[in-house]
């Protein structure tokens, strides 16, 4: 059993409703602990190595973070922690209508999670506003599987190194 904790950072509450969707879908399967928090709630000094993290995060204004992950990331930069131990995926939603800025935000967090020692594992995650044939809870859903797997072989290697 994993300990799942799922942080979204959102401007319009569109990627809150995307991180309740996972967590009631990994809550629904039994096989796993999952918490969802904002990350304008989630202090920095929490991220725990016995945790694998998903992160979601939309895009806003001109590539930008959106509100509530600003403070999160401010913290990152200020404090850089050492996040070796710990491991993520990450979920960005974006609009291609926007070629240069389509699901900065998210890249923007990814990229300093990575500087500070921390591993993304799996797919990158994207949901497009401009396909309006897919929601973007829809989208993170169908990327949810591929992200636990990934979880777990990290969990499996942990296991067999000890």
């Amino acid at each position: 059993m994993m300990n799942i904790q799922i942080l979204y950072g959102t401007e319009s509450g569109n990627t809150e409703l995307l991180a309740m969707d996972l967590e009631e879908e990994i809550a629904d399967s039994g096989d796993h602990e999952v918490e969802f928090a904002d990350l304008q709630e989630y202090e920095v000094s929490s991220l725990d190595s016995s945790k694998y993290y998903i992160f979601a995060c939309s895009t806003h204004g001109e590539g930008e973070l959106p509100y509530t992950a600003q403070e999160f990331y401010e913290t990152l930069v200020e404090e850089s922690p050492d996040l070796s131990d710990v491991y993520y995926a990450m979920f960005g939603l974006g609009d291609r209508f926007y070629e240069d800025t389509y699901s900065q935000g998210s890249e923007v967090l990814d990229k300093k999670l990575s500087e500070l020692g921390a591993t993304r594992v799996g797919e990158y995650g994207r949901h497009d506003a401009s396909s309006l044939e897919v929601t973007p809870s829809d989208a993170a859903l169908e990327w949810l599987p591929q992200a636990l797997a990934a979880f777990s072989e990290i969990g499996e290697d942990v296991s067999a190194a000890s």
